[in-house]
This record gives structure tokens, sequence and C-alpha cells, in this order.
């Protein structure tokens, strides 16, 4: 049975550290979650530390933007790992190639423009990368879909299928499946991954749940306090095949939010799941949680 606690405070006494999620835990796109926000406040007043640790395709200076305009205050939280950041390695090095074919909005311009400091002298020692058409490219890099108000995966499957024949890698910035904005359940970039996938393409993801976003994690977190190792941190996110499954497989503690993506599941308040239904969702699932709670707060 995964535990489920009323309030943050009930366990972090015991950890140094939160690997937070983002979207369905402290915002939903439109606004800031305000007992989340003073949750993760409240955890840093009493010396915790917070990496929001996300699936977002921008690098880091690009998502401190977004979480200041939805009313996310800086004093939640002491730095941030995007997928977007450890994607963007991949594509400076040359992974998919020089020529890529960008699958994506214009939102997601920062991916390609916007190096961190530790990656601009990579970037200028490499060749430049180019966004070319499909028929030119040497790789394919999927930030979301082109409008993802309107887009599902099935209106790339051409534009796949001539990559695949091409013998192209696609490296998605994302490996989020959906999003809710609000009331709205949006596809991004892993959805789209997933299909090329199972077409018989070759994807290279770098968010959660795999390796490289949560070795990036590590070593923000390391720079801020090197005290802190794996045992020190809890691994907070609604996403059962993302922030949970990615927990686990490095061996760090989890916090299921239940109330985000999955909350129909768990009867019809998202404040307050049933234990019984969580349990046999999260069997069905084939997955476990430390501990469970409803809303971050």
């Amino acid at each position: 049975m995964t535990p489920i606690i009323a309030r943050l405070a009930d366990v972090t006494p015991r950890y140094g550290a939160l690997f937070c999620d983002l979207w369905g835990c402290l915002h939903d796109g439109v606004v800031a979650f305000p007992s989340a926000v003073a949750a993760l406040q409240a955890f840093r007043a009493r010396g915790g530390r917070v990496i929001l640790v996300t699936n977002a395709p921008r690098p880091t200076p690009s998502v401190a933007r977004q979480l200041a305009r939805l009313g996310v205050p800086d004093d939640a939280w002491d730095d941030i790992a995007t997928s977007g950041d450890a994607a963007q390695y991949a594509l400076v090095t040359g992974a998919v190639g020089r020529r890529v074919y960008h699958i994506g909005p214009p939102k997601d311009e920062a991916f390609f423009t916007d190096l961190g400091p530790d990656l601009a002298p990579i970037a200028a020692r490499e060749e430049p990368v180019t966004r070319v058409p499909l028929a030119q490219a040497e790789g394919v890099v999927c930030t979301g879909p082109f409008d993802d108000l309107t887009d599902v995966p099935e209106d790339y499957r051409g534009q796949l299928l001539l990559a695949k024949t091409m013998g192209l890698k696609l490296l998605c910035a994302n490996p989020d499946l959906v999003v809710d904005l609000g009331h709205k359940r949006l596809y991004c970039a892993g959805a789209i991954a997933a299909l090329y996938d199972e077409m018989g393409g070759t994807s290279l993801y770098f968010g959660k749940p795999h390796p490289p976003i949560y070795d990036l994690a590590r070593r923000r977190l390391a720079a801020i306090d090197g005290t802190l190792g794996d045992a020190d941190i809890l691994c907070v996110g609604d996403g059962i095949a993302t922030d949970i499954r990615g927990g686990m497989a490095e061996g760090l503690d989890t916090l299921f939010i239940t109330g985000g993506l999955a909350t129909a599941a768990f009867g019809g308040d998202p404040a307050n799941p049933d234990q019984t239904l969580l349990d046999n969702w999260l069997q069905a699932q084939g997955m476990t949680a430390t501990q469970a709670i409803g809303l971050l707060r």
C-alpha cells in the first residue's frame, strides 16, 4: 500500500531536497497553485533545497520567465533542470546531425538560441546546427506539435514516415505524452516521438523518466549544497510514467500527486484520493510510490 499524506510537511523533515515537477503540481499552464507555492516556500524556509525538474523543452531561463508570468515567486525554488537543458547538449554535439528538421511551435525557439554558459563554448567549437526542410535534414528535433491546441500525433504520420524512410533519428526534447492546460488536455513531443518509435523509427529522450535529466538535477543540487545525497532527495510529481517511474529507476523516494493527470481515477475529490482506488490503480500500472498526496500543499 502507498500511504496517502495530507501535507508535504508530513514527510519533508526526512528530506533535504525536492526534485519537483511543474505542470500539474505547481501550475496548470495558466496560473500557479497557491497551496503548492506555499508548500515549497515553507520547505525552503526550514533549509530545504528545491530543484524544479521539468520536461519542458525550453532551457532554464525561458522556464524561469514563464514561472514568473504564472505567479510562481523565485523564493519557491533554488534552481531548475529542464528536459530542454539536457537535450540541448545532444543538439549542439550533433546527436541527430547538423542539419535538422524542427517539429515544434515558435514559442520553443529558445531551445535553439538560448544556450547556457556551459553549452555556449561547446557550440562555438562545433559546426552550427541549422534548421532545414525535412527532405534536406540529417535528423529531426521535436519540441512539441506545431499547434498544441489542435494537433494530434497522427497529424505527423506522413512526415514521420518520410523521416523513417530516410533513416533519421528524432531528438525528443519533452518526453511527456500529454499535459492539461487549464481544463484542456494537450499532446506533447513525447506523443509524437512515441508514434515514431511505433513506426520503427529511433527517438532519443533526455527528460523524465530517462537518466540525463536526473544527472543534470543532481549536478545543480550539488552546486548549491554538496552535502546532500540520494537518500535526502524526494521526487514530487503527477506523472506516473515520468516523475514516479523516473524517480524509482534512480533509486529515489517519490511523492505521487494524485490530483494531476490521473485525478479521475481516485474518486470525486482531487484533494482527497480514495486509498483503495489508488492501490488498485497503482497495481494495474505495475508501479508504486513511496507516498501519495492529493494536491501539493
